[in-house]
């Protein structure tokens, strides 16, 4: 029988990963609604209404199909998790008693500016996977339209204004199904769409990005699937057993990948994400919190953020509760903690012996001791190291002329594959430092300019510039 009962307490560790995928980009440094690229936001899992998404290249669902093997009588739990975007809107009090919108609202701790906010929504069901074989389970859930208001009170403890939230309705239907598949072993592969189901069309006087503003706040935005098995376990989408192989390669995701997660080394529970990961995905012990902006180092972040001015701060502040976390994070991390974020050593080995891993050394200090963990004769970087795939004595003829190490060449970059900084160096006389191979095959000059007064150092630490045979010219010939 289909209940839509809490999910398993099995979700617990699943949803720490889950809840980075919800909030990815909620809101980047410098946190502040001001900046440019938090003027565009909602990039991930976003399906929204069907009358706006197939002519904007959006979508409008997302299936998972994942191999399952339960046991006995075993129940499939499903939680659908996503945000749904609120519209927050400043007004400020006026002499008359009545209320005016407004860009901005100053208070003595943060500038409260208009924001779309996301709250999250969850939609749980529970359902036996023998009434999955027996046909399609269908569950509809509507999030209604509502508007509400929150008073914004002054240093003096006086009303200066309220902030107005409006919410439109979403729509949706998630889809279960499951197929018994022709295994040596009993299994079943479990479909599972998500779908955004609103009638809500867009306005004959909305076009181009605008149309997006309208439909975000009817639409699921970083939609993602729990699954968890009561009995039983889920197949691993990128190595499974051999015997599943093939029935796991026909598994047909769309906008969504699913990988197994919960604790290490279980595969009861699937996450299913707009953004791919890998099997039993997890925080990183150092993870000081959430700053929801994965593609920049915590570390970075942490100081940047730190260094915002005053007025920055109470922007961000004001730009939405999250981002004030941010900000009070940042700036109540004591020493010990930010210098947990530098780095940490996981494991070593012994990079020139192919025998056993080397022990891993007690404290950070032992990195630096008499015997370190790999010395070369020359660093890796310089020319005379020994390495098969770029001999530093190689040679090479350039409209007949043997040029290698030491030769002297005009630079000529073309505009295949250059940048501007190599334009700048049109005709400029150089000294070829070494002739490299790469793996594809192709051949790669390193130099320095000549008359750069860098150059010295450049060749100590192995800086070159690099250019194609056909980017130059022997300077003999010129």
């Amino acid at each position: 029988m289909t209940t839509t009962a809490p999910a398993p307490s099995r979700f617990a560790v699943a949803r720490q990963v889950a809840d980075a995928v919800l909030f990815e980009g909620y809101v980047l440094y410098p946190y502040r609604a001001s900046a440019a690229k938090n003027r565009l936001r909602w990039q991930f899992g976003v399906l929204v209404p069907p009358a706006w998404g197939p002519a904007q290249g959006e979508h409008t669902f997302q299936r998972t199909e994942v191999v399952m093997e339960p046991r006995g009588a075993a129940t499939l739990a499903v939680e659908l998790r996503f945000l749904h975007a609120q519209r927050r809107t400043v007004e400020e009090l006026r002499p008359d008693g009545s209320f005016a919108a407004v860009a901005e609202l100053h208070l003595p701790d943060r500038v409260l500016v208009p924001w779309d906010e996301g709250t999250e929504e969850r939609v749980e069901m529970s359902v036996p996977v023998a009434e999955l074989e027996a046909g399609e389970v269908t569950l509809p859930f509507v999030r209604p339209a509502r508007e509400e208001t929150e008073p914004v009170l002054g240093a003096d403890g006086e009303e200066v204004g309220r902030l107005v939230r409006r919410t439109e309705r979403a729509d949706g239907v998630l889809r279960l199904r499951a197929e018994q598949l022709d295994l040596p072993y009993r299994a079943f592969k479990l479909t599972a769409v998500v779908e955004n189901t609103s009638d809500w069309t867009p306005g004959a006087d909305l076009a181009g990005g605008a149309d997006r503003d309208a439909a975000l706040p009817r639409s699921l935005v970083a939609a993602h699937l729990l699954l968890g098995l009561s009995a039983g376990s889920f197949l691993s989408m990128t190595d499974p057993p051999e015997w599943a192989r093939a029935s796991v390669a026909t598994c047909a995701n769309r906008h969504t990948w699913p990988v197994l997660a919960g604790e290490p080394g279980s595969s009861d529970v699937v996450l299913s994400s707009p953004i791919i990961l890998e099997d039993h995905p997890g925080i990183a012990p150092e993870s000081i919190g959430a700053m929801y902006d994965a593609t920049e180092i915590d570390e970075i972040l942490a100081l940047r953020t730190a260094a915002l001015t005053d007025q920055e701060k109470r922007e961000a502040r004001g730009t939405d509760p999250r981002a004030a976390a941010v900000i009070d994070l940042a700036e109540s991390m004591p020493p010990e903690v930010l210098e947990r974020l530098h780095g940490a050593v996981r494991a070593l080995r012994e990079i020139t012996d192919p025998g056993a891993p080397a022990p891993t050394p007690e404290s950070f200090s032992e990195l630096f001791d008499e015997d370190p963990v790999f010395r070369p004769e020359t660093p890796w970087w310089d020319p005379a190291h020994a390495d098969p795939a770029g001999p530093a004595d190689d040679r090479i003829l350039i409209d007949g002329t043997s040029v290698g190490p030491g030769s002297r060449v005009i630079l000529r970059p073309g505009l295949r594959r250059t940048d501007a900084q190599d334009l700048f160096l049109q005709g400029a006389a150089a000294r070829v430092e070494a002739v490299l191979h790469d793996v594809d095959g192709g051949v790669h000059l390193a130099v320095t300019v000549e008359g750069d007064p860098g150059a010295d150092i450049r060749r100590e630490q192995g800086r070159f510039l690099y250019f194609q045979p056909d980017e130059v010219a022997p300077l003999e010939d010129v």
